[in-house]
Formats: structure tokens, sequence, C-alpha cells
């Protein structure tokens, strides 16, 4: 049951990646000069609070059962069969979200592909829950292991917290414009490299979905013309295309 209520929200966040990930693509307007990228941030993030839902949810489940209500789990061929069959699945699913991710740059995507991965782990301590009832029915002496699913049910909501706690986190870094860590001094020593830069300043960094805007100023030669500061601003944004790709950079040249 669990797991059911697990699946049956995985599929509505699906949907509302693919709904995020479509708006996203959208090109900026008057309203939005930044983009529509922010949109998969707040999908991410609203697929985290369903994950939320869904653990407290089965927390309360196992416990009252673990506790107050007992309750007689009967084990068949089937219980195996269709959750080796979510595995089978969620393991080509998440390969495919994956791949796609990283080729077009989609953190919403790339959730989805974390999410599950970590449900192949989920589903297969539900597996093990339900192999420990069966051997509780076989062997007298371990009948305490009929208990067993209502554990594995436990151990799901561990994991699907762990999800929440990484998912959520880089959400809401997204959200409030976090720079990725250790970029801004990686930024600013490459285009201190380049030819006529005598300093690089004030790198600004944020994310809007998968596009990285940059904002930076430089110290070049007050000598130069107007079309020699322009080519040397080409050359700065190569540099930082090389570091990150399709990133929207502007630069602010200063004379030195």
């Amino acid at each position: 049951m669990a797991e059911a209520a697990h699946s049956a929200l995985d599929l509505v966040a699906a949907l509302m990646t693919m709904l995020a990930v479509r708006i996203s693509s959208r090109p900026a307007d008057r309203n939005h000069l930044y983009g529509h990228g922010k949109v998969e941030n707040l999908s991410a993030l609203f697929e985290a609070l369903l994950l939320v839902a869904t653990c407290a949810w089965i927390v309360w489940e196992a416990v009252r059962r673990l506790v107050y209500h007992r309750v007689e789990v009967e084990v068949t061929v089937w219980s195996f069969a269709v959750m080796l069959t979510s595995i089978a699945i969620d393991a080509s699913r998440s390969r495919v979200l994956a791949r796609t991710a990283k080729k077009y740059r989609s953190q919403a995507l790339e959730a989805d592909a974390l999410h599950f991965r970590t449900d192949i782990w989920s589903s297969s301590v539900v597996v093990l829950g339900l192999i420990a009832v069966k051997a509780g029915e076989w062997f007298p002496g371990l009948e305490w292991l009929r208990q067993a699913d209502a554990v594995a049910a436990l151990g799901v909501s561990m994991v699907v917290v762990w999800i929440c706690v990484r998912l959520g986190r880089r959400t809401v870094d997204a959200l409030l414009d976090t720079a990725p860590e250790g970029m801004e001094p990686r930024i600013a020593a490459a285009v201190e490299a380049v030819p006529g830069v005598r300093n690089c300043h004030q790198v600004r960094l944020r994310y809007s979905g998968p596009i990285l805007f940059v904002d930076l100023h430089v110290l070049v030669d007050g000598g130069q013309t107007l079309a020699q500061a322009h080519d040397l601003t080409e050359n700065i944004e190569q540099t930082i295309h090389e570091i990150v790709p399709q990133a929207d950079v502007t630069v602010h040249p200063e004379p030195f």
C-alpha cells in the first residue's frame, strides 16, 4: 500500500515535470526577461512536498500496524511479480531520464531521474519485507518476522525523507539564486587568463532552469577601439562557454 501511494504520486510528479519542462522551454518575454526556467525549480519543490505527504502517510500507517492494529499480510507470487515489475520499470525510466537530463541540462528531469533511481531501492526494501513475512509463515519460531511488512514501510519512508532533503535543498538553492559552489572563482580565473584582460571582478551567477546567467566586469587596456573591446568580450564569452556550455553571459568592460 505504501509503495502504491508512492507510485501514484510518482505519476503526478512525472506529469507535473512534463508540464514544467514544456513551460520552461518557452523563450523570454517582456514579463519574464530571464526566461521561464524557474518553473522547473518550482516543479521540483512541489514534487518534494508530495513526497513529504507520502512519507507522513507511510509512517502513520506503519506505526498503527506495529502498535495498535495488527494486520495479517497475505503474500503471494503476485506480490513479488508486481514489485519486480515495478523495479524493472523504475530502472528503465531512471536511465532514460538521466541521459536526457544530461543532454539538455534539465534540473527537473535530473530530479525525476534521482527520484526513480531511489525508487528502486525503496521497492527492494518492500521485497525484503515480503520475504521476511513469508519466512515468518514458514518458520513458527520466526513469527516476529510477520511484522516485517510494516517495518519495511518505515524503511521506504526513510528513503523518501532522504530524497526530499536532497531534492528540496537543491530546489531552494535554485529559487534563492544560490551560486554554484566553486564556479565563481573558476570563471574569474579563466577570464583573467584571456589575453588583454587585466582583472575580472563582480562576477554574479544565477540559474534559471538549465541556463546559467553570468554577469561580470573586466578591466581592459584603455587604448582599445570599440571593435577591439567587442572582440575581447566575444573571447571572454567563448572562454566561459567552455566551462558552462549554453551559459547566458554579459560582460561589462572597463578601461584600465
